[in-house]
């Protein structure tokens, strides 16, 4: 049986599928001041409501903007506690979508005691949302993240990122400039009011655990349970910013995994059609030379328009690393991509197949920009490509890289400081390998809640522990916490 051992110790949905996947039924009467109607997966039982708030809470008569709000009602008066907030990551994530995925199992896993409530925050899925006008080859992913050239040069990257801060600036005004994280979490308290409630709990993943952190910082009081799944680093400094750099990181320890799998891919039905190599140590030397070849000779994909390059090769990479459950089709795109016959053509994975709306685009970028202010200068940029290409080969420098944020405008709030002064009622849950948020990065969020939060280490790799990549004995960890309030004496690694 796993036991705990002691230990020292994140895309949007948009308004469209918002509208095809929601039946709306007749409006029930208003419950906490929103107007609640049938929506989302038939017998889950979920609701949707629409929030108003300040755009600018500075100016509260200003113009306003509009939240989709959803829940999942207990249905067990008498075990209900209260209320759990579903904060989703990203930034840009939907959180009315991953209700509707993850509300069946939390419902399973935490019976009547929680009403389920999530949102989808300001510039995403069915909430008011903001424009860049950017053109298309300015959206696309491998583009947006600011892949090096092939040579590690930034020249691109240096034009496409002030071009696309000036059409930001240009387009996207105060309604762009609103979407932070402080705001967010201004967002959720206005939402908690709504729902007359005194205090709330909640489920951060990834992005959301930094928008929980700012929200347990801001309103201490206001906080019942907290789980924060999946964190990095919260230094007001570069919060954004480091976390970007924290990924080439968790692309090295989490590989290994990945190396591991495909030289036995199924050990209880072997595909050897999926086997690239022998041995795992020569999978990272494999996957590393196919990348540089896709840099000098890209390779015709099943996407019209499309070449599978070094670059998008690199970033399928990185989307694989999330889950076991991409494994598969990432070792089919590295066959593919190999084949001597030129007819084969590799399919390149969704979300880099196309590019993104302008307003998915605008949001990934504004908050991140918006949080804190990015260093500016060229040179040092260079300089840091440079070296991060030689110490992480696998993200080639792309962590490292300049992004808009360096030419954008000062923002209007020093970001949120996270501290050890509030109530002792956070648990972490933190993937030893997972390759956004790494485990060192977790280990900042630790630190700066001192005793605020225990810390549950969980030995498997991907992003996002709770029913997700974790295992039984991390779930537990995590389900009892929010069931009964009980957490580890100490901080813990699940095995």
């Amino acid at each position: 049986m796993t036991t705990y051992a002691r230990t020292s110790l994140v895309l949007a949905l948009s308004a469209a599928a918002v509208a095809a996947s929601l039946t709306v039924a007749r409006a029930a009467a208003p419950v906490g001041g929103l107007d609640w109607v049938s929506c989302g997966p038939e017998g889950l039982g979920q609701e949707c409501a629409t929030l108003s708030v300040p755009q600018d809470y500075a100016d509260p008569g200003g113009p306003t903007l509009s939240l989709a709000v959803s829940r999942i009602r207990s249905q067990e008066p008498a075990a209900r506690r209260g209320t759990l907030m579903v904060i989703p990551g990203g930034p840009g994530s939907s959180g009315v979508k991953r209700l509707s995925q993850k509300g069946a199992a939390l419902r399973e896993q935490l019976g009547g005691t929680y009403d389920l409530v999530a949102f989808d925050p300001r510039g995403v899925g069915g909430s008011s949302t903001a424009s860049c006008g950017l053109d298309e080859g300015d959206r696309w992913l491998v583009t947006l993240r600011g892949w090096p050239a092939a040579d590690g040069g930034i020249e691109e990257n240096v034009a496409r990122a002030r071009r696309t801060a000036e059409a930001c600036a240009r387009n996207g005004g105060a309604r762009l400039r609103s979407f932070t994280t402080e705001n967010q979490a201004r967002d959720l308290d206005r939402l908690r009011q709504a729902l007359d409630e005194e205090r709330i709990s909640a489920w951060g993943v990834s992005y959301g655990t930094y928008v929980a952190a700012v929200y347990a910082q801001k309103y201490p009081q206001r906080t019942d349970r907290l789980v924060l799944d999946s964190s990095s680093d919260p230094d007001p400094k570069r919060v954004a910013r480091g976390w970007l750099e924290y990924m080439a990181e968790g692309a090295e320890d989490r590989f290994p995994d990945f190396a591991a799998w495909a030289v036995h891919p199924d050990r209880d039905r072997p595909d050897q059609r999926l086997r690239l190599a022998e041995r795992a140590e020569e999978v990272g030397p494999l996957v590393l030379d196919l990348a540089a070849r896709l840099d000098r000779e890209p390779r015709e994909s099943t996407t019209p328009g499309v070449p599978l390059t070094g670059n998008v090769f690199r970033q399928a990479l990185q989307n694989a690393l999330y889950g076991d459950a991409a494994f598969p089709a990432f070792a089919r795109l590295v066959l593919d991509a190999s084949a001597r016959d030129p007819k084969v053509k590799p399919v390149i994975p969704p979300g880099l197949d196309s590019a993104l709306t302008d307003r998915d685009a605008a949001l990934t970028i504004g908050v991140i920009c918006n949080d804190v202010k990015w260093p500016g200068s060229v040179p040092a940029h260079r300089r840091a490509v440079a070296a991060d290409r030689v110490r992480h080969p696998l993200t080639a420098g792309m962590p490292a890289n300049i992004t808009p944020c360096s030419f954008w405008k000062a923002p209007a709030e020093k970001p949120v400081r996270i501290t050890d002064r509030g109530p002792s009622n956070i648990l972490m849950v933190q993937g030893l390998r997972d390759p956004a948020t790494p485990h060192a990065a977790g280990l900042r969020m630790r630190a700066a809640l001192g005793d605020r939060a225990r810390l549950v280490s969980v030995d498997h790799g991907g992003h996002g522990m709770y029913l997700g990549n974790g295992n039984p004995c991390g779930d537990r960890a995590v389900t009892d916490f929010l069931r009964t309030g009980e957490r580890p004496a100490a901080d813990v690694t699940c095995r």
